[in-house]
């Protein structure tokens, strides 16, 4: 059975957009790199796609980008990816597909590959496979910041969950981690 994985970086007050975290230095880009190593295929909504196709593409062509934040890239644009999009006409960051179908169904399908990981990118996608009970794990990264607004994660259409701790970290930075199962999972 495969596992549907949710990395993402958290305010304290639980704000999730991509205003929360602080610059991420080589300490926090070699931890989300090595998510990546254990990644078969990363999944985004439209708006998480274009901004990483956006972005990611240039670190790796820059020469001059720190260490942790190049071997990142290449890694991330390196595996394969799935964007869901009813309004993109195509999607030419390297290795990704864009699929128009049901993300709920095609997730179900995802899952049901013996071993296969599965993480998601952005917060609608996220929300919409929390409220059906399609995460398996979250690596929630809660960075020392206060934003007072934005999006958050868990809205109140999120279904109720419960998870079992399985393992926290603490970044340099005063960011830590908190690596999350859903119970039942």
């Amino acid at each position: 059975m495969g596992k549907i994985v949710l990395s993402i970086n958290v305010s304290v007050d639980g704000f999730a957009d991509h205003t929360v975290a602080v610059a991420p230095d080589d300490e926090m880009h070699d931890f989300f790199r090595s998510l990546l190593d254990e990644t078969d295929l990363a999944l985004f909504g439209r708006a998480t796609y274009e901004l990483m196709a956006h972005a990611w593409p240039q670190v790796e062509a820059d020469p001059s980008a720190r260490r942790g934040m190049y071997d990142f890239a290449v890694r991330f644009n390196a595996i394969p990816k799935m964007v869901f999009s009813k309004t993109l006409d195509r999607a030419d960051w390297n290795n990704t597909t864009l699929s128009r179908g049901d993300i709920v169904e095609q997730v179900l399908e995802l899952k049901r590959k013996p071993g296969m990981v599965v993480s998601v990118g952005g917060i609608r996608i996220a929300q919409e496979l929390m409220r059906r009970g399609l995460i398996d794990e979250y690596w929630l990264v809660v960075h020392p910041v206060v934003c007072g607004s934005g999006r958050r994660l868990f809205d109140n259409e999120t279904a109720r969950s419960s998870l079992r701790l399985l393992d926290t970290r603490t970044f340099r930075s005063g960011a830590v981690v908190l690596h999350y199962q859903a119970v039942g999972a």
